[in-house]
């Protein structure tokens, strides 16, 4: 009876998910101000992306005033088996992972568990008395000496701890050797394990000297576990997939979906695509991956900066809320003002507001628009943006009610750098009419 009982509950949340991860309706563009002619663009481009093998296919999802006017799949998730690109197909969204991870901080920041300048060190011990390289550090010597500042809470929400990433030529060797993951390989260990380990690793700079983009987010990500008492994809389910319906956010995709992973692809000596292997570690610059760190593997290490697969409709929801300073659907998930004051540039110098490009400045897990004299871009002051390892990126402009995202799957992409996410983004902004 029992076992009757947990098949029919298994069907009916299997129901509940597939309805509530509907595709969601899309609109005549007119009605949100676009073009059909001008937005159909994406169409060509993305079509000659695919024909020129130099991507396998790509979603993309462009929506105003909380209206989705564009909403495609084109080319294959998966060539070899003839798969086409689907709306729900989901994708490995890596550092788009950050953004969802600040934005957990800020509800527990909203509940009054800390303040942002507080040291980390409060919350996390294995981050007091941390360590800067010296002057003399080098790849074969490394020097160190106490920092001069404790790494805050905003440190890490701004990338200005001092911690870096795997192709840093000096920490990166460090990192490998510790085997601290990236959030993209398998290990049988958790977040909070890693974290410890590297709190005893040194950092680049003292922290609040400037930014570099690293680690932080994991740190930020074991945070959040230490302050709710939950794992982290625990908090992200109840706190924020949950209320925003997001059914298809997942740190380790079901069984049930696998068929809807896209393929990851890399470009071989002609930059044309070919599969990427499965079962085994690989390394480009130093970067340790994996393409089946979502399925093939314990799960158990949930990264904060970089662990989430998910689809275009979901992230969609997820800033829509933000753009709706908080609220979607009746759900409040933060705040007006902790919404502005996460994507809005919180690094002073003239430097650090140049680390995404000219004009462009450092919100909480993303880069924000800080002078269009600067930077020359199309997308209004105060708009913010974010991509992925695997060749992922979105965009969200406050002034327009303008959000986008596309999705593919590609690494390395050395040679196309970001081209053809740009090139979409770009495309979206000269559909609008009004």
């Amino acid at each position: 009876m029992r076992t009757d009982i947990k098949v029919l509950a298994g069907a009916f949340l299997l129901l509940h998910f597939t309805i509530c991860s509907q595709v969601p309706k899309t609109v005549q563009p007119e009605s949100a101000g676009f073009s059909s002619e001008r937005l159909a663009k994406i169409d060509r481009l993305t079509q000659e992306f695919v024909d020129d093998n130099k991507i396998a296919g790509a979603v993309t999802l462009v929506a105003r005033k909380g209206q989705v006017a564009y909403l495609k799949g084109i080319g294959m998730q998966d060539v070899e088996n003839h798969k086409p690109m689907k709306t729900n197909t989901l994708f490995r969204i890596a550092s788009m992972t950050k953004l969802i991870t600040c934005v957990a901080v800020m509800i527990l920041f909203e509940e009054g568990h800390f303040l942002l300048d507080e040291p980390v060190s409060r919350y996390l011990p294995e981050f007091s008395n941390m360590q800067v390289l010296g002057p003399d550090s080098d790849s074969n010597q490394i020097v160190t000496q106490p920092a001069k500042t404790p790494i805050t809470i905003r440190h890490l929400l701004t990338h200005t701890s001092g911690l870096g990433y795997h192709w840093d030529p000096v920490v990166g060797g460090l990192y490998n050797k510790a085997e601290v993951p990236i959030g993209l390989v398998k290990t049988d260990e958790t977040i909070a394990e890693k974290m410890k380990v590297l709190a005893k690793l040194p950092l680049l700079f003292n922290p609040g000297e400037r930014f570099n983009y690293g680690l932080s987010m994991d740190v930020l990500g074991y945070f959040v576990e230490v302050i709710s008492g939950m794992p982290l994809d625990e908090f992200f389910q109840t706190r924020i997939f949950q209320p925003l319906k997001m059914t298809d956010t997942h740190f380790y995709i079901p069984a049930e979906k696998l068929d809807r992973l896209a393929v990851v692809y890399a470009p071989d000596e002609n930059k044309k695509i070919q599969r990427s292997k499965e079962g085994v570690l690989m390394h480009n610059n130093t970067i340790p991956y994996s393409v089946d760190f979502p399925y093939n593997q314990p799960q158990s290490y949930f990264s904060g900066g970089g662990g989430l697969c998910s689809t275009v409709t979901d992230y969609y929801r997820f800033l829509q809320m933000l753009i709706n300073k908080g609220a979607l659907e009746g759900e409040q998930i933060l705040g007006k003002e902790t919404v502005e004051m996460i994507t809005r540039n919180q690094v002073s110098g003239s430097e650090n507001e140049q680390v995404y490009g000219l004009g462009f400045g450092v919100g909480f897990g993303v880069a924000v628009h800080v002078d269009a004299s600067k930077s020359g871009d199309i997308s209004s002051v105060g708009a913010f943006d974010g991509g992925g390892f695997f060749y992922t990126k979105f965009w969200a402009d406050p002034d327009e009610q303008l959000v986008g995202i596309t999705m593919t799957q590609l690494f390395p992409h050395e040679g196309l750098n970001f081209f053809f996410p740009e090139k979409v983004r770009i495309l979206s902004y000269q559909a609008m009419v009004e």
